[in-house]
């Protein structure tokens, strides 16, 4: 019998980084320096012959414009045809509230609940990472991507 698993996907920074939890705790990370949409379907596919996915959580913004699109359409294209629920994070959930680069001197960053742009000589370099354990209160059934500014700011 297969493991139970929900699957947190970060591909908004290289390398992507994939967290394999069961009963909200990491069990496994899966990282690679790829292109998500060269490996995504490799990833998956090993995943879900060792596990039975119960549910796909990624990161939907902010953060790379392509990234974010790629693992939407992805994943909810997964969700769709496996019947799997799909859910959202704000990226920021992922890297303790730290600036996300937007474009120039631009960041993304969160204030309360609430997401917008700020102009920002110094920012630290934003790392993303999977929590040891997940908290379902972060996490949201809209799960379309979060894109904050227009392609050309």
């Amino acid at each position: 019998m297969r493991k139970c698993v929900d699957l947190v996907f970060i591909t908004i920074s290289s390398p992507l980084k994939i967290g394999i939890y069961e009963n909200k705790i990491l069990i496994q990370t899966v990282t690679s320096d790829e292109k998500s949409s060269d490996v995504l379907p490799k990833i998956f596919s090993e995943l879900d012959k060792k596990y039975e996915i119960k549910a796909l959580i990624y990161a939907n913004g902010p953060g790379s414009f392509m990234a974010i699109k790629i693992a939407y359409i992805f994943l909810r294209t997964l969700s769709i045809l496996r019947n799997i629920p799909l859910y959202g994070a704000d990226a920021f959930y992922f890297n303790e509230n730290q600036p996300i680069k937007a474009i120039g001197k631009l960041f993304f960053v969160k204030i309360s609940s609430e997401i917008v742009t700020q102009k920002l000589e110094t920012a630290p370099e934003a790392s993303f990472e999977l929590p040891s354990v997940l908290d379902y209160s972060k996490l949201n059934t809209t799960a379309t991507p979060f894109y904050g500014i227009g392609a050309v700011g």
